[in-house]
């Protein structure tokens, strides 16, 4: 597949088919397809083979047959593959923001920086691959000595989400090869397409047969048992809903197989009475609707001094009042539409129910008329502590704002949820950002900063917010495993 021939406007077929097995563009064994739309318009993109349990079999067999060759494989080789698709993924930055935008719907500019992000992960990972460490030294009773290796851990398992259509798929992709694992790819129903033009382009950079498979489907249950049924799967991973997650863990189970799940996430954004309040909106607004906010570490709820409340509420009341929606290729765009429209219907819920709570909208943009699954950006103040939109995942443009006076009575309610995926505070006090970013139960924290993913840095949430890191050294350790070797050295 020549990712520089696909005609993206005019929707053209993925070579042969749109299932990737073995090195080879299949259909679904058994010739079924399911829809893929635009959620700008709600048109049609086109039809996808939707892979089935025949198709998960045989990638695990793919998987397997090629996995000897590739842990034998030098770690340099599997490093110049890698940074050869980082350099790839660059050279194709457009054609990939513009897929993603076509069936995710974020604005370009978003996208084109989720194609710079996702890419980084190749190079982050090609080079952590020649840095898979050993150890050798003596035993402290004397007589021998220890080994210590580290080994891929085997076939691993993917299921990946639509809000990142790339970058989720390469930051488990790219930590997986790096480490000698052949990977099963199941992306989102809604977003398959990038992930196969991720494929194409390590396929073009020189990936051996059977590595990479890629499995597009509308029957996520039917793969991902097949998959977590078969004990040839060593590792699991899988970046979506808590809900799901729990399910998934309970199939995980009956085979011990080793698990990665990054989930949801209800991110306290927290504004001290001393910070700079012009960059906490700057840093709301890049917490908020990166992404048109659907982003599991997306700021959820706004915890702001009282004593700067009125100031902050105008200021970022204002930035989300500037935000232009429509279609995400549109000039001038920063807010596409959301996903589809239960996700719309969803975020208008917990507003409405905001609003019967007591809450005001105290700043709203507009949405372009005509089709499209649009929400528009909007700032509520005044939301009492039992509104909905303080304890479920908001996954949209919407700004519920509280606020405190008291820090330690803050942090209870900040910290009052099963979620710790990310957070945010703003200080102009270190030693009081530090503190709090301390005592917040969130894996991730950003300090007078809102955007924090970084492939160089451990991503990943406490309590139910998942298990395991991705991205850093941490995310290439997720893939390999630690043998021990005792080894008679007569003295």
């Amino acid at each position: 597949m020549n990712l520089a021939g696909i005609d993206l406007l005019a929707k053209a077929p993925f070579a042969e088919g749109d299932v990737f097995l073995g090195g080879r563009w299949t259909e679904a064994a058994d010739g079924r397809t399911y829809p893929v739309y635009d959620p700008a318009t709600g048109e049609l993109i086109r039809q996808v083979s939707a892979a089935g349990e025949e198709d998960a079999r045989t990638a695990i067999g793919a998987a397997g047959s090629a996995a000897a060759g590739w842990r034998a494989t030098p770690p340099r080789r599997r490093s110049e593959i890698l940074h050869d698709t980082f350099e790839l993924m660059r050279e194709h930055t457009d054609a990939l923001a513009r897929l993603i935008v076509l069936e995710n719907g974020k604005a370009y500019r978003d996208a084109a920086a989720e194609v710079g992000y996702a890419a980084e992960f190749f190079r982050w990972f090609a080079e952590e691959a020649v840095r898979i460490d050993s150890s050798f030294g003596d035993a402290p009773a004397g007589g021998y000595r220890h080994v210590v290796r580290r080994h891929p851990v085997g076939v691993t398992a993917f299921v990946t989400p639509w809000n990142f259509p790339a970058a989720m798929a390469t930051r488990k992709i790219a930590p997986a090869l790096a480490a000698g694992c052949p990977v099963l790819l199941k992306p989102a129903p809604e977003t398959p397409l990038t992930a196969l033009a991720v494929a194409a382009l390590l396929t073009e950079a020189g990936l051996p047969e059977g590595l990479l498979n890629v499995l597009p489907t509308d029957r996520a249950a039917e793969v991902g048992s097949a998959w977590l049924g078969d004990e040839r799967v060593r590792k699991f991973s899988f970046t979506g809903s808590t809900a799901t997650g729990r399910l998934l863990l309970e199939q995980a189970a009956a085979n011990v197989v080793n698990v990665t799940m990054e989930l949801g996430g209800n991110a306290p954004f927290v504004v001290c009475a001393d910070a700079d309040v012009d960059a906490a909106v700057r840093g709301a607004m890049d917490a908020k609707m990166r992404g048109g906010g659907e982003v599991c570490i997306a700021a959820n709820r706004f915890y702001v001094h009282a004593d700067v409340a009125a100031e902050f509420t105008e200021k970022f009341g204002a930035a989300m009042v500037a935000v232009r929606a429509g279609s995400g290729l549109a000039e001038g765009v920063t807010l596409g539409p959301m996903i589809n429209q239960p996700a719309v219907d969803r975020i208008r819920d917990l507003v409405a129910d905001a609003l019967a709570r007591g809450a005001r909208i105290a700043a709203q943009g507009e949405v372009p008329d005509g089709p499209g699954h649009f929400h528009p950006a909007t700032v509520l103040a005044d939301v009492p502590d039992d509104a909905r939109i303080l304890h479920e995942e908001v996954f949209g443009p919407v700004a519920p704002l509280t606020t405190f006076t008291d820090e330690d009575e803050m942090l209870a309610r900040a910290n009052a949820t099963v979620h710790g995926l990310a957070s945010y505070v703003y200080s102009r006090d270190v030693g009081r950002a530090l503190r709090l970013a301390e005592r917040l139960e969130a894996g991730m924290v950003g300090v007078n900063r809102g955007l924090l993913s970084d492939p160089a840095a451990p991503f990943g949430g406490v309590k139910q917010s998942g298990l395991g890191r991705e991205g850093g050294r941490e995310g290439i350790e997720a893939f390999l495993e630690t043998q021990y070797i005792a080894l008679d050295w007569p003295v």
